[in-house]
């Protein structure tokens, strides 16, 4: 009988955002659809799955541009069950670039 994963076998790595170069998130926040998936976790106010986020783009391109995300340190992603959650890591980000996400999510809101 094969051995049952774990769930936190599954959670992929997140790197630590004070690691992060400033270049790496700029390359991230620069694409609409990135930006997007950032503006719609910060105003659920909560996590969310990777299906619930309606994009303009397939499904492996937002697997790609989720993992962007992930590897610039914007979001942490963990399962429940079978769906990929996704939390934007508002507090740890905030401390790493201070007042980058919120002047990036203004801008968005007026365009």
């Amino acid at each position: 009988m094969a051995a049952r994963r774990n769930d936190g076998d599954r959670v992929p790595p997140h790197p630590d955002v004070r690691t992060v170069p400033l270049q790496r998130v700029l390359e991230a926040l620069v694409d609409p659809v990135r930006r997007r998936i950032v503006g719609e976790l910060d105003a659920a106010g909560r996590d969310l799955a990777c299906g619930v986020i309606d994009l303009p783009v397939s499904r492996s391109t937002a697997t790609h541009h989720f993992h962007v995300l992930r590897e610039a340190g914007l979001i942490r992603q963990y399962y429940v069950g079978t769906s990929r959650m996704n939390a934007l890591r508002r507090e740890e980000f905030d401390a790493a670039f201070p007042g980058l996400l919120p002047a990036l999510l203004a801008a968005e809101r007026r365009t």
